[in-house]
């Protein structure tokens, strides 16, 4: 089969994705400062990271004085689904592709580059996913630190409004699945049912932190789902990670 190893394809098939981390990154880095992080922290954890949502969970717990396992345990569970969107990637690289380069495209081997990537028609060479990584990687840490800068700089109202942008965009995320799919839209609900008895009895809000919080929530209102509703296995194939 042919292999795609181009790298100005790369960056050109990752600049879209450039620009769309730019405006998240930027609510992160305005969430991150809000918090009580330094502008250099902020965006240090979006260098080191490159997960939205795993960030945006670690904060908090950060903030918080949280510990590692909390921090650890969290990262696990919200970014699990990293792992096998970088097996079944696997599967598409060329020859080229060596056992180093796997592992550094892994690092931002993010929602947006696993489908691009997976897209392609033929197989994908280490120069390709070396340019198709740089420009989100990039946008992700740049859009971090504008606005963290711009947290420090904007009025407090502006801030707020903007502080919520990055929880819109989870949503949105959400929503057209949930609207497709019943138990995805009852599994949401229950999760967010879940949260809110932990924030409200004050017995719970005070002895458990919100980093477990967060764990507990995904654990319970998952497991009881795909006991609850399973997927048919019709599409159980669909997700097979062997395509």
């Amino acid at each position: 089969m042919r292999e795609q190893n181009n790298f100005m394809a790369g960056i050109k098939d990752g600049f879209p994705i450039c620009l769309g981390y730019l405006s998240v990154a930027f609510a992160f880095g305005i969430t991150a400062v809000n918090s009580g992080l330094d502008i250099w922290q902020a965006v240090l954890i979006s260098m080191l990271n490159v997960t939205s949502a795993g960030q945006l969970a670690g904060v908090p717990i950060i903030v918080g004085g949280g510990t590692l396992l909390e921090l650890g345990a969290t990262q696990l569970i919200i970014n699990l689904r990293y792992a096998l969107m970088s097996v079944s990637l696997s599967q598409k690289f060329g020859k080229s592709v060596r056992l180093v380069d796997k592992f550094l495209v892994s690092f931002v081997n993010t929602d947006e580059v696993f489908a691009v990537s997976s897209s392609k028609g033929m197989d994908v060479g280490r120069k390709y996913m070396y340019g198709i990584t740089l420009t989100p990687f990039i946008g992700w840490t740049l859009g971090t630190l504008l606005g963290a800068v711009a947290g420090n700089i904007l009025p407090a109202i502006v801030i707020s409004a903007l502080g919520i942008a990055i929880y819109a965009m989870f949503v949105a995320i959400v929503t057209p699945v949930a609207r497709k799919e019943r138990p995805v839209l009852l599994c949401s609900l229950f999760a967010i049912a879940l949260s809110c008895v932990f924030n409200f009895i004050p017995f719970l809000s005070k002895h458990i932190s919100s980093g477990f919080i967060i764990i507990i929530c995904t654990i319970v209102a998952s497991v009881v789902f795909a006991l609850v509703a399973p997927l048919p296995p019709e599409q159980e194939k669909e997700v097979d990670i062997d395509g």
